[in-house]
């Protein structure tokens, strides 16, 4: 533990990391920037790999035993064409299931997020802790993933 009593571990063998962070909210933060530094800012899937990451890691803060105490663990693998993020969170009653969010709601998005953008996702549940984990691919990837810039005229 750290001086704010935060768990907070990290292992790295070539392009696979992972960390071990307190269950807080204020721990989200620690998974997006995890992705961000393991694959790069310049990779062409970051934006995406970090908005479904803060998704399911705020799932696992806010529907498991994670937020309640425990813990989330973050694994992000990548290559130069592909990016495969998991969460696995201290367990709750219940799988994860996706809601249907109504146009002023909060909350509810996440996991229809990862139907959206991610070419690949499930749920593992074992001894009632829950992996939700993604897989994004250039080869794919939505058309705005794909674009290049326009070059400007002169």
């Amino acid at each position: 533990m750290n001086g704010s009593g935060n768990v907070t571990t990290l292992d790295s063998i070539d392009t696979t990391r992972v960390a071990r962070l307190a269950g807080g909210r204020d721990q989200v933060v620690s998974a997006r920037r995890l992705v961000s530094a393991t694959i790069g800012r310049d990779h062409p899937l970051h934006d995406d790999s970090v908005l479904l990451t803060s998704e399911i890691a705020t799932n696992a803060v806010v529907h498991s035993r994670s937020g309640d105490g425990g813990v989330f663990t973050v694994t992000v693998w990548f290559s130069a064409d592909e990016v495969r993020v998991c969460v696995q969170d201290d367990g709750s009653p219940e799988p994860p299931c996706a809601r249907h969010a109504t146009s002023t709601a909060t909350n509810g998005r996440g996991l229809p997020l990862l139907d959206a953008l991610a070419d690949r996702w499930g749920i593992v549940r074992e001894g009632g802790r829950n992996k939700v984990w993604f897989e994004i691919s250039l080869t794919t990837a939505p058309p705005s993933a794909l674009a290049l810039p326009l070059p400007r005229s002169a």
